[in-house]
């Protein structure tokens, strides 16, 4: 009968044993990649860096949404989406997206980067924090949604402008 209680010991070990397992693998499973960068990662922000508006809509499903959270605008398909990067283009100079660290989690990939340029007109130019999630197709080769979440506020205070500073028409 003493074995019992020495038994039960064992038991428990090794259920909490497996327990740091689990959740071992499970914090694996949705890793931080700063060090390796998702392909789509990596050409997503190259599309953001580069002159050619399409490239940025060819990376999404035809159907795909791009959300700009921090103006409310949502954007539907490759032809709106390459659309949405030619009128960034003509409004701010130098438009760069610098990738910090990427978060991988199934066919969600969470990327922190740093947004930056200089809107056409104002003083200085910004560099504002930018969090955005990417929803891919099963296969991970393109974007399903896109969902941009940052400070217009903090970007029209860094860049020298008025809260209420909205960009010209056209």
């Amino acid at each position: 009968m003493t074995f019992r209680p020495l038994r039960a010991v064992t038991v428990l070990a090794a259920a909490a044993a497996l327990s740091v397992t689990a959740s071992t693998a499970s914090a694996h499973a949705s890793r931080d990649t700063d060090r390796r960068t998702p392909r789509i990662v990596a050409a997503w922000a190259g599309a953001w860096n580069g002159p050619d508006p399409r490239a940025l809509g060819a990376l999404f499903t035809a159907d795909g949404t791009y959300t700009d959270e921090a103006i409310a605008v949502t954007f539907r398909g490759r032809e709106e989406i390459s659309g949405w990067k030619a009128r960034a283009d003509s409004l701010i100079a130098n438009v760069h997206v610098t990738v910090r660290a990427t978060r991988v989690e199934g066919d969600r990939v969470t990327v922190r980067a740093v947004y930056s340029g200089h809107l056409k007109g104002a003083p200085k130019p910004f560099a504002v924090p930018m969090t955005t999630v990417l929803d891919l197709d099963a296969h991970h080769c393109r974007i399903e949604s896109d969902q941009d979440h940052y400070s217009l506020a903090t970007v029209l205070s860094q860049s020298g402008l008025p809260a209420d500073w909205t960009p010209p028409a056209g």
